[in-house]
C-alpha cells in the first residue's frame, strides 16, 4: 500500500488510480471493515492523527479533485465526509524517499512525465501534509 506523501499531481495516470484503490483501502482498513493491512506502515500516520478516518477522507478528497482536474470520472460519492482536518508531519527525509521512489517508477512507466519534473528537487506535498 503505497499513500504517497507528495502531491498526486507527480503522478502517471496508473499511479493515481493505484493511489485512489490504496486510498479506499486504507478507509476501508480505518474503518475496520477489513482484515488485511491492519499494520500497514503507511496507516501508522493516519491511525496516530487525533481524527484517522477524517485526515483520510481529506487525502482522498485531494486525490479527488486532481482526477477530476485530469478529467477522470473517479466516484466522489465512495468518500465519506470531507472537512478541514490537522495537517500531518512528514520528514523532508521521507518525502525525498517517496520522491525517489516515484522518479524510478517513472523511468519505467511514464518517462516523458519524469522529463516533466525533471527540475523539482523537492516536490510539493500532498496538501494533507506539512
Amino acid at each position: 500500500m503505497r499513500l504517497w506523501s507528495s502531491h498526486p499531481k507527480y503522478l502517471d495516470p496508473q499511479g493515481l488510480v493505484a493511489l485512489w484503490q490504496k486510498g479506499l483501502l486504507a478507509r476501508a482498513v480505518l474503518r475496520g471493515e477489513t482484515r488485511g493491512y491492519t499494520r500497514h506502515p503507511q496507516l501508522e500516520r493516519f491511525k496516530a492523527h487525533p481524527h484517522p478516518r477524517l485526515a483520510i477522507n481529506s487525502y482522498l478528497a485531494a486525490v479527488h479533485a486532481e482526477t477530476a482536474g485530469r478529467g477522470y470520472a473517479f466516484d466522489r460519492s465512495k468518500l465519506g465526509p470531507v472537512r478541514t482536518v490537522q495537517p500531518i508531519s512528514v520528514s523532508s527525509g521521507q518525502l525525498a524517499l517517496e520522491w525517489l521512489h516515484l522518479q524510478h517508477k517513472l523511468v519505467v512507466r511514464s518517462p516523458s512525465l519524469l522529463s516533466r519534473w525533471a527540475g523539482v528537487a523537492v516536490p510539493a506535498r500532498h496538501p494533507l501534509f506539512r
